[in-house]
């Protein structure tokens, strides 16, 4: 039970669901995260690491860039489940779609331009 209530939290907060969605199209770059959502470097952060820890998204570490991604397997079935629900639930949600926009323009930006601007590399 332990772990279905840490993945429905993680779950729980409409940023963290955007961030998510928004790694169905590939990996990102923490600071296009931040531009997306329009929050600050250190929110941002933080609900990366609570998606991280419910088993939702993988990192790596590109010198001092983080980048993140979906879990491709996540370790537990819950996880699988609740990631495979959500992306069909959500997928032609309007706001997840006028994401999906503005990330296409985030996209073309530079990672190292952005880092500068949010001062998070």
């Amino acid at each position: 039970m332990r772990e279905f209530l840490f993945i429905t939290k993680a779950l729980s907060d409409e940023n963290r669901v955007r961030a998510l969605m928004a790694l169905t199209d590939g990996e990102l770059c923490v600071c296009q995260i931040i531009e997306l959502l329009a929050l600050a470097p250190s929110t941002v952060s933080k609900h990366m690491a609570i998606l991280h820890q419910a088993g939702l998204v993988q990192t790596r570490k590109d010198g001092r860039w983080i980048y993140y991604r979906l879990a491709e397997e996540p370790a537990l079935p819950c996880a699988r489940t609740a990631l495979a629900m959500t992306l069909e639930c959500l997928g032609k949600d309007p706001r997840i779609r006028e994401d999906a926009k503005r990330l296409k323009g985030i996209r073309k930006m530079t990672r190292r331009e952005l880092c500068r601007h949010y001062k998070t590399c």
